[in-house]
């Protein structure tokens, strides 16, 4: 399925349980649509939801509300059944809000274009603490629930460690010579992999950050822009070029190319609640819909490559013992910790 967006989008995002899918766009619109295999999708809504470009698309709340971010500095809550705005954000940060995700039931972060990120309390309402992890816009995120860690990826060329449990950048890798574009965790939470501005995939080991553990540069001299983790062994990736990759992690292979949007640069990619389908949207400003089972079949016989690299490193995902829940503490002093904010941004008065 393909859906003319008219605009270039930004992000994707699907609806946890119903088959609805929202986009932002570059004119600050948000549009949700619904689909299905049997009809033509359905525009529902359509929102001008921020005055500049809208970067950033969540759903929240079990689905029934959609968080957007901009570079205004603004985020936007917006009722799903009825497009009215529930609450919005003028000031959330002082600098374009780049990146929005889901942590927790109660819990959300986004991330700027000055390397901060802030988490976002719906139980209190508020802004509850933020990190100064990076110097340069965040280009994506990933949460390891089970250790309660943020890891963050930027245009400064590093890896960032957010402990929530402690409020505290824990660490920070060494600068590569490249953008990381995109993040996922692999092989049971034991493998970081970063996509990269040359198209360098770098792979970390839980608990090692400063420094990759190996370099897969097989994939294309092309950015890496968009990764999903389709199982422990294989993440599907967006490149600038237009291509959409199978690719294995350890050992590394380019299984084959699944799809594509004709040259034009892969900005995000998404997976529907019930992982039927895998949503793509480009510099084409159209929004595919792929059905994961046909464009998977092809796969299933391919055999890995001799030449990919096996890491024997067996290390188990470190876990905090601290049962302890987020916290509160000063306004932010210090550039290497995650520091609480007050309850002046009511974000979620409303939800």
């Amino acid at each position: 399925m393909e859906i003319d967006l008219g605009k270039l989008a930004f992000d994707v995002d699907f609806h946890p349980s119903d088959n609805l899918v929202a986009t932002g766009l570059i004119n600050g619109d948000l549009h949700l649509y619904r689909y299905s295999p049997e009809s033509v999708p359905v525009r529902l809504l359509e929102v001008h939801a921020h005055t500049e470009s809208c970067r950033a698309a969540r759903f929240i709340n079990g689905g029934r509300v959609l968080l957007t971010g901009s570079p205004d500095c603004s985020i936007l809550a917006t009722d799903v059944e009825t497009g009215s705005t529930i609450t919005r954000i003028d000031n959330a940060h002082e600098a374009a809000v780049n990146r929005l995700i889901n942590l927790t039931e109660s819990t959300v972060a986004s991330g700027d274009d000055e390397g901060c990120i802030k988490v976002w309390d719906t139980r209190e309402r508020s802004s509850c603490n933020y990190f100064n992890a990076h110097e340069d816009y965040i280009s994506d995120m990933t949460f390891a629930s089970d250790a309660m860690k943020l890891l963050t990826t930027s245009g400064d060329g590093t890896l960032s460690v957010c402990n929530l449990r402690r409020n505290t950048v824990q660490t920070r890798s060494e600068f590569s010579e490249d953008e990381l574009l995109s993040v996922v965790l692999m092989k049971n939470g034991r493998k970081v992999v970063c996509g990269s501005q040359t198209g360098i995939i770098l792979l970390y080991s839980w608990g090692c950050f400063k420094d990759c553990s190996d370099r897969f540069t097989d994939l294309s001299s092309n950015s890496i822009d968009a990764m999903l983790k389709l199982d422990e062994d294989r993440i599907i990736t967006g490149s600038e070029n237009g291509i959409i990759n199978l690719v294995g992690i350890l050992p590394n292979r380019v299984i084959q190319p699944i799809a594509e949007h004709s040259e034009y640069p892969i900005e995000s990619l998404a997976f529907s609640h019930d992982r039927k389908f895998l949503g793509s949207i480009a510099h084409d400003q159209m929004l595919k819909l792929w059905d994961l089972d046909s464009i998977l079949q092809d796969t299933r016989n391919t055999q890995p490559n001799e030449t990919g690299v096996i890491d024997s490193d067996d290390d188990e995902m470190e876990l905090d013992k601290d049962p302890s829940k987020l916290t509160k503490g000063n306004k932010r002093n210090n550039p290497n910790n995650g520091q609480a904010q007050g309850g002046s941004n009511n974000f979620f008065a409303d939800l």
